[in-house]
């Protein structure tokens, strides 16, 4: 397990797909968890929003947290027609969202970060997803399989619609997953705070 150097590693996110993408990178970390609410600012540039709300979740710990210890916090978004598609409200929304998805390009945007007591580094990973035209059958299967209605755009890339639906992507597949690994490794390989 990848450990970093003087600090425990605290990541706040209850989703299961962040969680294994951590493990699976080789980090050793402990959950914690906080019911948060997740607005912003209407005026905020799209682009901005996944940041901006990895920061709001991150205040929410940054008095709790010991010298040694270091949190990450994360929020993703897609984006498609200059609006945030968030996580579906029930079937005929998710429904709904993938028909949109559905023969067009979108926007997965995934805000991070990395707080201690005294200092804070935020970054933002960007990744271009392009769908097939996805048939209302492909739609109706998938969301009544795989029940997509806590993933934001209700879809998860590592899931079958990926797999027949998704036709390229210019970025990182694991920012579309929800962690910008790479970028995030990164960052923590650097702390000198």
């Amino acid at each position: 397990m990848y450990s970093i150097k003087n600090y425990k590693l605290i990541l706040a996110s209850a989703s299961p797909r962040r969680q294994q993408l951590m493990k699976d990178a080789g980090f050793t970390f402990e959950i914690r968890l906080k019911d948060i609410e997740e607005t912003y600012p209407r005026e905020l540039a799209l682009e901005k929003v996944p940041e901006y709300l990895s920061r709001v979740k991150a205040e929410a710990f940054r008095g709790e947290l010991k010298p040694d210890e270091v949190l990450v916090t994360a929020d993703t978004v897609v984006c498609i027609h200059d609006k945030i598609l968030g996580k579906p409200v029930d079937r005929t929304d998710a429904i709904r969202m993938l028909q949109e998805l559905s023969g067009n390009r979108h926007l997965v945007i995934t805000g991070v970060s990395v707080t201690t007591r005294t200092e804070q580094h935020s970054f933002s990973a960007l990744t271009n997803v392009f769908f097939k035209t996805l048939s209302i059958e492909e739609i109706e299967f998938y969301v009544d399989t795989y029940k997509p209605f806590d993933k934001a755009g209700a879809y998860g890339i590592q899931e079958w619609i990926g797999y027949i639906g998704i036709e390229r992507i210019e970025g990182s597949f694991y920012n579309v997953m929800g962690l910008p690994v790479q970028k995030l490794y990164e960052t923590l390989r650097k702390l000198q705070f």
